[in-house]
């Protein structure tokens, strides 16, 4: 039987509609309870914060938690380096989403630049529906092996005859463009935060997503 397989490729450009806040919280204390005491505490400041901002306690979502024990280098009196434990560090990372708003986004910006924790943070922007966006491009894809697939068989004096095999990449998709990344609320907002709002007009650059399908015709 002879067959003829071929790669389409599906492009999309998508108009983001969604901002995406993503904070990190550090802490360091002596003992380990403390640690986790001071997490939980810094992550009830910022709650509070997207509370009073009309946000649901469960809009704010962990991405990834660790406490780990962390140590430093010394040198002894003999002149050899030893490491010598001095406490716990706790990282917190967590995301908000939510409609596109700069007016938002700037009271936001605003809250955290007074707030009582310092997070790093960054801002991102994705899609209210990635699956459907997903979809799109699929059948892109399989829309351009098939017009490959209909040009090379006629130019090699054959005719497509039905589907073999049909393959899709299984690799992940970015959906997300993010302009602005690792800023810290006290030091890269200290004049804005004298404001209710900060005034920002932030107009990031659309989201250009590919895939790819990999199909197997029959010839006749």
């Amino acid at each position: 039987m002879r067959t003829i397989k071929v790669t389409g490729t599906g492009t999309v450009k998508l108009k983001p509609d969604i901002m995406r806040l993503r904070l990190d919280l550090n802490g360091k204390e002596k003992e380990y309870a403390k640690t986790l005491k001071r997490s939980s505490d810094d992550t009830e400041v910022l709650r509070g914060l997207f509370a009073d901002l009309g946000f649901a306690k469960e809009d704010l979502k962990t991405l990834s938690f660790s406490a780990d024990p962390v140590y430093e280098g010394y040198e002894d009196k003999q002149g050899r380096w030893r490491q010598r434990f001095v406490g716990y560090e706790y990282h917190h990372r967590l995301k908000l989403d939510f409609p596109f708003d700069n007016d938002r986004l700037g009271k936001i910006l605003t809250r955290l630049a007074k707030a009582k924790v310092d997070p790093e943070f960054s801002i991102g922007y994705t899609v209210k529906d990635p699956e459907a966006a997903k979809n799109q491009l699929l059948a892109a894809a399989v829309k351009d092996a098939a017009e490959k697939a209909e040009i090379l068989a006629a130019a090699a004096g054959v005719k497509l005859l039905g589907i073999q095999t049909m393959d899709y990449s299984i690799a992940r998709v970015e959906m997300e463009v993010m302009p602005a990344r690792k800023l810290m609320a006290t030091n890269d907002m200290a004049m804005g935060a004298m404001e209710e709002s900060m005034d920002l007009d932030i107009q990031p650059e659309d989201i250009t997503a590919s895939d790819t399908v990999t199909i197997t015709w029959e010839l006749g």
